[in-house]
Formats: C-alpha cells, sequence, structure tokens
C-alpha cells in the first residue's frame, strides 16, 4: 500500500499499480464504486479506493476477469476475494525472503 496519506492523486496510483492514468480513469467509469474526491480539476483518490483498484486490477490482470466479471465477483465475493489477494501479497512475501536468504547462503 501507498503511505499514509489521506489523498492520493492519480499520477501516484497508477504508478503504484503500473497501470497508466488513462486506464484508471476507464475503470471509474465502468465500476461506479471508484469515487475519488475531485479538486481543481484533480482525482484525488482516498485508500479505500486504492485498495478497491487493487483488487480491480487484480481480477482483471491476475485471475484474468473480463470487466462483466469482475464486476460479479466484486458484487458476490469482495470479502473472499481480498482474503485471498492479501493471502497471496502475504506468501509471495514469504517466497521473496526465503530467496533472499538462500541467496545469501549461497
Amino acid at each position: 500500500m501507498l503511505s499514509g496519506k489521506l489523498y492520493y492523486r492519480i499520477g501516484e496510483v497508477a504508478e503504484y499499480l503500473g497501470e497508466e492514468p488513462s486506464t484508471l480513469r476507464f475503470w471509474e467509469k465502468e465500476f461506479k464504486q471508484i469515487r475519488p474526491v475531485k479538486r481543481n480539476n484533480e482525482r484525488l483518490y482516498r485508500p479505500e479506493d486504492v485498495q478497491l483498484l487493487e483488487l480491480i486490477r487484480y481480477l482483471l490482470r491476475e485471475e484474468k476477469y473480463t470487466i462483466e466479471g469482475a464486476k460479479r465477483q466484486l458484487q458476490k465475493r469482495k470479502g473472499y476475494i481480498l482474503e485471498k489477494k492479501r493471502l497471496i501479497d502475504e506468501l509471495t512475501s514469504i517466497r521473496d525472503t526465503l530467496k533472499n536468504i538462500r541467496d545469501g547462503i549461497d
């Protein structure tokens, strides 16, 4: 997750997610749950918006859902998907730590 700010600019979020700002704007139109604050013609995302965007990215890029499929999954199983993503992220982190330890031993 990004640092503990209240709001993040679209460029910060796009870079964090590895997506283009135009992609985030498109997802905003498709997923009505994403509601950034708009000040001075600038989108400002709250941490919960960033978390939802992470989840959408996970469904679209990792799980290979279509936009419509991702919408259905979010409606039906948001809690389950969040937990699954959290566990995958945690296991990935453990794997990376173990690789670093192994490389340090070699």
